[in-house]
């Protein structure tokens, strides 16, 4: 079940978020909800204040009034999360929640995908994905920080560098 979960924006009264949160996770505690309400985040932000006393690191919230589901949609899970104190409604229409698409998810920094890449600059990689499907060139620059890979390919009988995701080129050995 919680392959097919994905995350849903939860709308709280400002400052209720990490009440919230907690709330969430004692219902899933209690209801034995595990494969279906499987991560609860309040997305928060290191940030340094410069006060009168000098500089002080606080944490803060990157969204205030929303937390964070990762949770499989069934009537069950929305009563559960929807009459929690403090909640007033999931981001969406009406009464039908809208989830994250995976750009937002990455976007939001809430999962933390790896791509284990099996090519290196200067190897030859064929593109598997997008306008240039199909077409094969040399790895010029890879930004694994960025999800980027900078791939050169001949179109046309010119050389055009490419900025592509990582997952987009595979090796051809």
């Amino acid at each position: 079940m919680s392959e097919s979960a994905k995350w849903y924006v939860v709308h709280t009264y400002s400052g209720y978020e990490n009440t919230v949160s907690a709330t969430i996770e004692k219902h899933v505690e209690s209801r034995g909800l595990h494969d279906m309400i499987v991560d609860i985040q309040v997305p928060m932000e290191t940030v340094t204040e410069i006060t009168d006393n000098g500089p002080k690191t606080v944490e803060r919230k990157v969204f205030p009034g929303y937390v964070l589901v990762k949770m499989v949609l069934t009537d069950e899970t929305w009563h559960v999360i929807r009459n929690i104190r403090g909640v007033t409604g999931f981001v969406g229409a009406a009464n039908k929640p809208i989830p994250l698409t995976e750009e937002e998810i990455q976007a939001l920094g809430v999962e933390k995908v790896e791509v284990i890449v099996g090519y290196q600059v200067g190897d030859s990689v064929r593109i598997n994905d997008g306008a240039l499907e199909g077409f094969i060139g040399t790895v010029e620059e890879i930004a694994q920080d960025k999800d980027k890979v900078r791939v050169v390919v001949s179109m046309f009988g010119r050389e055009t560098p490419v900025e592509l995701r990582l997952d987009q080129v595979e090796s051809i050995a």
